[in-house]
Parts: structure tokens; C-alpha cells; sequence
């Protein structure tokens, strides 16, 4: 006889999402988590009166409605749009690129102009088979965009040459012909309200929750006190390294309070060349239009990833890739007793609303 129906091993937002559905069906469920607080990256701290994102930025965005009903059932959601600077040698540019941006490379001041620059800018540079980063973004963009936003940004993040990063570590930068500073086109878009901790606290009303709890370290208690694991965390991890470690890059974060009500008037900066070590400077009052007397910033600096800080991105090579599959093959054959899901359990990044509708589909399926 089981003490739990299911146990939740991680209580971001693919374990929450999931423990709130069993909840909600009458299953007994805990969740458990080896950090100190529940959330996963989603955690905010409240310093100063201020939600500062603990682990780095989350921007809630989708065009999925059925997503973004769910969360607002929940919590309430801002209006937050998300409209960053690049810090390119001392000059400030507009993302996503934009009749702005093209204005500040170009001074080009319209849809046509821009396009022609562009187009002229891409062609020597057509590459019908890009094999890396740095291929596919000239491909796209042409030598000045991708000196200025990509090649030293994506040289800080993976630590190599953007010529050896692979293609699929590649994401594009939007690029529309309106004045429109809007980084995500999706249709819904905010911030919870008082930050992501109530979110998480509105998923897990009602559950039991232990933090503070490694489930490795624990394995064969919690496997025989619960009839059904669902495990988000490492994928490599739980299955002992058998195939190999999965790799990631990982960021550090300097936090300073300023005694200033405003730091730099947006929410993101990025530092897109070599003079600085650091991507990126997040002040967090901006998320909800804070009007605090002081601010407070979270400088980010990419950094090799060990036991010490958090896996943040996967390293997609060969040699990567061809471990994940045999790991997830590993998965499958266990499945009947343990159920993987969310980021790290895939060793593949995931957006917020994707995370929530791939719990919910599980949930759907798992608890019919």
C-alpha cells in the first residue's frame, strides 16, 4: 500500500502544473524539492519591495489561449511588454530589430529602405546549408548585425567561437519593418501580478511539499511510499551517468541594490561586445512598473556549469544529442513506474507556456 499516488520530484512549473491537476482529482500527491524554496527558476525574492528574479528573467508570453487562461485563473497577469536595449560599444540600439534599430545602424527611415540595406548586407554572406552559428546568422543578417548583437554575445554565452557553436543553439532575432519595440509577437503577454511565487503558491495550495529534499539521495524510500515518480530534474542524473554526463552552460549573477529609483529605464540591457564580461543587466522593478525609492540589478554572466551553480542551457553537439536519445530510451523502458518531464528531464530548453501545456497534456492523459 502506497502512501502517495504520485510523487513530484521539483516543484517548477512542470511539477506544479502536474501536482495541482492530481490534487484536483483526489490523488494524494507530494512534491518534493532539493533547493530551499519551491518554484524552480520561476522564484522571485522579495528584496526591497522589489520580485527580483532570482534565476535570471521569465517573461511569461503565448498565443496559446487556452495557456493563457489557465495561468489567469490562478493569478492575476500585468501588462508587461518586453522591449530590450543592446549595449553595442556605447551605442544603444532597439531589439527586436526594427525600423528603430535600422534607423540607429543605417539611418535608413523606411520599410523599403531597410529591406534593400538588408538585403544588400546578406548577399555575400547566402549560405543555402548553414552548418553553424555563425554561418546561419550572416546567412540571416549580414556582417554588421551579427557583429554587433550575435558574435561576442553568443562568444561570452557558449564560451567558443560562434563558428564552432551548433546550429541548433542558434536562436533567430525577430526582424520586423514597423517601429515597434515589442520583442515577442505572441498575443498574450505579463508578468504575474506580485511575482511568480504566487503562481507557484496558487498551483500547490493544498499539497503537501517538502524542500530542502535531494530524491537521489532518498531514492528507494520515496520510490516505496509513492505508486508513480514524475522526476524533472537531470535526465543523466537519475540514471547515473550510465550513457555519460549531459552538458550545459550556466550563468552567475551579481545582485546589487542602488539607491537610485531607477538604474537604466528598461527592464533589459544587453552588452553585446568584449569589453565587458557580463550578457546582460536585468533591473527587476521594470517587470511591475515599480516605483520603489531604490532599484535593484542582477548583472549575468555566462559560466561553465558544475555542482557549484545551475544548468541553465544544453550544449546540443553529437555527442550530447546521441547520449540524450539513449537516455530517453532508458526513460521509456521505466516508464511504467517513473514518468519524465520539463526541462531537464529532456535535456532540451522549454519555454513557460510550453512547460504548462506539456504538464497539462500529461495530466490529461495520465489521470483519465
Amino acid at each position: 500500500m502506497y502512501s502517495y499516488d504520485y510523487l513530484v520530484v521539483g516543484s517548477g512549473l512542470f511539477g506544479a502544473v502536474f501536482a495541482h491537476e492530481a490534487h484536483k482529482k483526489g490523488k494524494k500527491v507530494l512534491v518534493i524539492d532539493k533547493r530551499s524554496h519551491k518554484g524552480g527558476n520561476v522564484y522571485c525574492e522579495l528584496v526591497e519591495g522589489i520580485n527580483v528574479h532570482k534565476y535570471g528573467e521569465h517573461i511569461f508570453h503565448t498565443d496559446d489561449k487556452s495557456v493563457w487562461d489557465y495561468a489567469n485563473k490562478l493569478v492575476e497577469f500585468n501588462n508587461f511588454i518586453n522591449s530590450p536595449i543592446v549595449n553595442f560599444e556605447d551605442k544603444l540600439y532597439n531589439l527586436p530589430i526594427n525600423m528603430n534599430t535600422f534607423y540607429q545602424l543605417w539611418e535608413v527611415k523606411t520599410p523599403r529602405e531597410a529591406k534593400e540595406k538588408l538585403e544588400l548586407e546578406r548577399k555575400n554572406y547566402i549560405n543555402t546549408n548553414p552548418e553553424n552559428l555563425e554561418e546561419k546568422a550572416l546567412n540571416l543578417y549580414g556582417k554588421k548585425i551579427y557583429e554587433s548583437f550575435i558574435k561576442d554575445y553568443a562568444r561570452k554565452k557558449w564560451a567558443c567561437s560562434p563558428s564552432l557553436i551548433p546550429i541548433d543553439n542558434f536562436v533567430e532575432l525577430p526582424i520586423r519593418y514597423t517601429f515597434n519595440n515589442n520583442y515577442y509577437t505572441e498575443k498574450y503577454q505579463g508578468i504575474p501580478v506580485g511575482g511568480y511565487n504566487k503562481l507557484i503558491d496558487s498551483l500547490l495550495e493544498g499539497i503537501e511539499c517538502m524542500t530542502n529534499t535531494n530524491y537521489l539521495e532518498y531514492r528507494d524510500h520515496f520510490d516505496q511510499i509513492s505508486e508513480k515518480i514524475i522526476y524533472t530534474g537531470k535526465l543523466d542524473e537519475f540514471f547515473k551517468k550510465e550513457h555519460g554526463v549531459l552538458e550545459y552552460r550556466s550563468l552567475h549573477f551579481e545582485r546589487d541594490i542602488i539607491e537610485s529609483d531607477d538604474f537604466q529605464g528598461n527592464a533589459i540591457v544587453y552588452y553585446t561586445d568584449m569589453s565587458v564580461d557580463y550578457n546582460k543587466i536585468v533591473e527587476h522593478k521594470h517587470f511591475e512598473f515599480g516605483e520603489q525609492k531604490k532599484t535593484v540589478i542582477s548583472v549575468e554572466y555566462p559560466c561553465e556549469y558544475d555542482e557549484k551553480n545551475e544548468p541553465y542551457y544544453p550544449i546540443n553537439n553529437d555527442k550530447n544529442k546521441t547520449a540524450r536519445e539513449k537516455y530517453l530510451k532508458l526513460a521509456e523502458e521505466c516508464s511504467d513506474k517513473y514518468i519524465f518531464g520539463g526541462r531537464l528531464a529532456n535535456y532540451k530548453y522549454f519555454r513557460m507556456d510550453e512547460t504548462i501545456k506539456n504538464a497539462l497534456e500529461l495530466a490529461s492523459s495520465e489521470l483519465s
